[in-house]
């Protein structure tokens, strides 16, 4: 098992359609002890039915990943009570329904900085707790969640295209401070998957159907095949690879037209 005994912690767990519980599930089965943050405590119940397969896990709200005194005051709660951490995945991301449904330029400044906050910064915070508080073991990894909208104009997209712009960055320059300490860092960006935050992407349907159309595999990729790939990050297996956006699209990413 790839990840035996190891400590990971899911930041953004929010249903059994997310890419977060398919890498969840991918991990557990691989021999990881799961750590859990999700939002607002009035979900607790849900995220404890959602996460109950997952044996002995633990779980924190969390709300506010892009507010550094709520960051900080989980992370030393999940030190104290658990120790050292082996690795962390970042699922964090969102934007305005308006910026997602207006052409960008109408983006508003207020939007702008939320969708950047949010699902950016709020990585280069995890990072800096985490290693402010030494709760990061020799050879850890961080992984975060992007999208192929980065580099590419998709309808729809916009604001949030712009954000994991901004992550993807935000990777590299990471994986340069933390390499000095042994610590990995990447991003795996996924084909289009039908989570809830996928509903806000106007014709989402129709890039499932361009993709199964254009992808040299001819399918759409699966939460399963994500937690897979994440799973590898994860592991020592991947101990050479940092700084780098991995695509699990079924090879979309590589087609011209």
């Amino acid at each position: 098992m790839l990840l035996k005994d190891k400590k990971i912690i899911i930041m953004g767990i929010r249903n059994k359609w997310s890419i977060a519980y398919g890498i969840a599930k991918s991990a557990y089965e691989n021999g990881a002890k799961l750590i859990f943050t999700y939002m607002d405590e009035s979900n607790k119940e849900k995220i404890e039915e959602l996460t109950s397969e997952f044996e002995g896990c633990k779980l924190y709200v969390l709300d506010g990943a892009s507010e550094d005194e709520k960051v900080k005051d989980v992370f030393t709660r999940i030190k104290e009570e658990n120790g050292k951490v082996d690795g962390i995945v970042h699922a964090i991301a969102h934007a305005n329904t308006e910026d997602l449904h207006n052409d960008f330029i109408y983006t508003s400044r207020e939007g702008f900085a939320h969708a950047n906050d949010v699902s950016a910064y709020s990585f280069v915070l995890t990072a800096r707790i985490a290693k402010e508080l030494d709760m990061l073991n020799e050879n850890a990894s961080l992984v975060t969640l992007t999208y192929y909208g980065s580099t590419k104009v998709l309808e729809g997209y916009n604001v949030m295209g712009v954000a994991k712009a901004a992550l993807e960055s935000s990777v590299r320059y990471l994986a340069e401070n933390l390499g000095r300490d042994g610590i990995r860092v990447n991003a795996l960006s996924s084909g289009p998957i039908k989570t809830l935050s996928a509903k806000g992407i106007k014709d989402f349907n129709s890039i499932l159907t361009v993709v199964e159309e254009k992808a040299p595999l001819h399918q759409n990729v699966t939460t399963t095949q994500v937690g897979n790939v994440a799973t590898f990050l994860l592991s020592d297996m991947s101990d050479s690879i940092t700084g780098q956006v991995i695509y699990a699209d079924n090879g979309y990413n590589i087609i011209g037209v």
